[in-house]
């Protein structure tokens, strides 16, 4: 399957959902109607990135200058682009 992620995309939180820092969870959350998603390392690295503004290929830079020691981080970016999508978590503006 070829992929859908554009650079020049941009995207943001879908309605009904909520992105933040969650205390008691050391991590970040999606919150959402049916429940909460707990984000693992870079996954919140990304989302928390996500404004409706940036393109992905501008978060792509970005965490790129931020991780530079990270191997092959374009495509763990685009990969959780195309899972926080799949997962109706991110609307394409």
């Amino acid at each position: 399957m070829e992929n859908s992620i554009q650079s020049a995309d941009i995207y943001a939180l879908a309605p009904h959902h909520r992105f933040q820092w969650e205390e008691a969870q050391q991590s970040y959350v999606i919150l959402f109607p049916e429940g909460m998603v707990k984000l693992h390392g870079g996954a919140g690295e990304v989302l928390k990135r996500v404004n409706g503004k940036a393109s992905v290929g501008d978060i792509v830079t970005e965490l790129k200058a931020a991780f530079p020691d990270a191997d092959d981080i374009e495509n763990d970016i685009i990969g959780m682009f195309d899972l926080a999508v799949g997962k109706q978590w991110l609307r394409k503006v």
